[in-house]
């Protein structure tokens, strides 16, 4: 990834369940939608996104299946399971607190104790 911040597997692993929660996705087009939606902030190689994706399938958060295209060239897509979708409602829940927790400290405000509730 092109950041200078230290990005976590976890937070990758948020971000693809992110895409996907919106649609069933080739790897390619992950990457492509990553990089993307980030204006090329996050930029994943193949070499770094299938091992997360395998990774997201063992633990039953994504499921796989093969379409053919009309070049008749067979893609695998990816699709978020029942599992995944509340796993990434979660996630998506800490990130938001997480978020607000650390703008309050930069721009100086208060943490309301609703983030903790």
């Amino acid at each position: 990834m092109g950041s200078k911040y230290n990005f976590t597997r976890s937070d990758i692993k948020m971000l693809i369940l992110s895409l996907l929660s919106n649609k069933d996705m080739y790897g390619y087009q992950i990457i492509q939608e990553l990089k993307l939606l980030s204006n090329s902030y996050f930029s994943l190689q193949e070499g770094s996104l299938y091992p997360l994706l395998h990774s997201l399938q063992s633990e039953e958060l994504i499921n796989s299946y093969w379409e053919e295209t009309a070049s008749v060239r067979k893609k695998k897509y990816y699709v978020l399971t029942q599992k995944g979708k509340r796993a990434f409602a979660r996630e998506q829940k800490e990130w938001e607190k997480y978020f607000t927790c650390i703008n309050n400290i930069l721009e100086g405000g208060e943490v309301k104790n609703e983030l903790y509730s």
